[in-house]
């Protein structure tokens, strides 16, 4: 499985959320997600898992964008969130 974010940032009012990540994640590469309580990790695999929208920036999952391949994006991954 593919993950590619570019300048992928998320707003709530004038809380930044997200402030423009980007990376690659190529399949068979492991990827760890580390960061403090509020350093918005939650909230970048809300976006690439379709949850919620990103305020700006893109990101593709397995090839699909999230914003417009919404249905292809969940199609193709499995997410158990925490709660």
């Amino acid at each position: 499985m593919s993950v590619e974010l570019n300048e992928l940032t998320k707003r709530f009012g004038d809380q930044i959320a997200v402030n423009g990540i980007s990376f690659a994640a190529k399949p068979g590469e492991i990827v760890g997600f580390l960061g403090p309580n509020g350093a918005g990790k939650s909230t970048t695999m809300k976006m690439l898992t379709c949850y919620t929208e990103p305020t700006s920036g893109s990101a593709k999952v397995c090839g699909f964008d999230i914003e417009t391949q919404s249905k292809d994006v969940r199609a193709a991954i499995g997410y158990l969130p925490e709660t």
